[in-house]
């Protein structure tokens, strides 16, 4: 074992605690769901914080801390400095579960000592932004804001479970759009076209745009469940016209580079549903069961979280930066867990029983992380070779 390896680079403990948290949360969710287990707050907003907060967060800031400095021509943060981060959102973790298992009070206290770790990652990155001598801060600004919006949800989130319930929903829907989209988005629109060694020239106007359309969804679907749909056809169109002339080598032979281009391509594909979804439950009061929602997290996020997870894993082990059968396996795997959560909301929309659609989409989805987990927590805690 390479002596504190794990702890050498901030993007290897940070996807670990994202993943293990994948996998305790999700399988706690289910076995609430199905009343196995006793929470101490409703299972929906359990799986709501857990999803946003303990996996998607740890999971971004272990990209944004790796690559952030370097996107500002800065040096790296200090070991020091993001090991305190990852120490108290590592307590946080253990304290949220546990108090949803035990006490009301210890998930309380977590949510509020996991606040604070967050805003210390957003001060040091703004820190990092304020120091950076390069004049283009167009991407690193809407990376930052973006972090930014995710700390106005999470302190929402918490204001709305401890006082007001209804805030919660709010919370969720600035956490959804204007954090966990708005952020992968921002990051992708700068890394997949410089990967796939696409030239197109930048459209500078892109994410202000994106950023107004995402708040025009939640003001809409704030004044009225479902009227969003207005936005998302919006959404779907805009964006689906800036990928086409992106011209992205799509299928590409490369595991890696299509994957993100597949994650990609299901921006405008979930943008579509969730208007049509919405359009619908609008007019007859169908229950897609956040069809919207699953569609993007799941189709885009997940995808590419999944997708540059991988690549900063293997490119940061000094491994050959190539996808083997293990990485296709997984990378096709991701589509299933998308499609099989499709067909739940589906399904539940047509009116029949969806239990043992919701269990399979739960199991494939706790299949993904376990079998991503088994492939490459050895590189990520011992730095281990990649063997076929």
């Amino acid at each position: 074992m390479k002596e504190n390896y794990f702890l050498s680079q901030p993007h290897q403990p940070f996807f670990v605690l994202a993943f293990i948290s994948a996998i305790v949360s999700m399988l706690i969710f289910m076995l609430s769901y199905k009343g196995i287990l006793t929470l101490t707050l409703l299972p929906s907003s359990f799986h709501s914080y857990t999803i946003i907060f303990l996996l998607f967060t740890p999971a971004f800031l272990a990209f944004i801390f790796t690559t952030f400095p370097r996107f500002a021509s800065t040096p790296a943060i200090e070991k020091s400095l993001y090991l305190k981060v990852f120490g108290l959102f590592t307590i946080c973790f253990i304290l949220f579960i546990v108090g949803a298992l035990t006490t009301a009070l210890l998930y309380k206290i977590g949510m509020v000592v996991l606040l604070v770790a967050h805003s210390w990652a957003i001060k040091i990155l703004i820190g990092i932004f304020n120091s950076s001598k390069m004049e283009d801060k167009h991407d690193i600004f809407w990376i930052l804001l973006a972090m930014l919006f995710g700390l106005v949800s999470h302190l929402l989130f918490i204001v709305g479970e401890s006082f007001w319930m209804p805030l919660q929903s709010f919370a969720i829907q600035v956490g959804i759009y204007l954090y966990l989209f708005l952020l992968a988005f921002s990051i992708a629109q700068r890394m997949v076209p410089f990967f796939s060694h696409c030239m197109v020239d930048k459209n500078m106007h892109l994410l202000k745009v994106v950023a107004l359309l995402l708040a025009l969804h939640i003001i809409l679907e704030t004044i009225h469940p479902h009227l969003s749909f207005i936005a998302d056809f919006a959404l779907a169109f805009f964006i689906g016209k800036e990928l086409f002339r992106w011209s992205l080598p799509f299928p590409n032979p490369n595991p890696l580079l299509w994957i993100l281009h597949l994650s990609l391509y299901w921006i405008p594909v979930a943008f579509t549903f969730g208007a049509m979804s919405n359009l619908t439950s609008l007019i007859n009061g169908t229950n897609f069961l956040f069809l919207d929602i699953h569609t993007l997290i799941l189709g885009f996020v997940f995808t590419i979280l999944i997708g540059f997870g991988t690549r900063v894993t293997i490119g940061h082990s000094g491994n050959m930066m190539q996808a083997d059968m293990w990485v296709k396996i997984l990378f096709n795997w991701t589509q299933v867990v998308v499609i099989m959560r499709l067909i739940t909301s589906m399904v539940s929309a047509w009116g029949w029983d969806f239990t043992i659609l919701f269990d399979i989409s739960v199991t494939v989805w706790l299949i993904m992380f376990v079998l991503w987990g088994i492939r490459f927590f050895k590189v990520l805690i011992f730095g281990a070779r990649l063997t076929k």
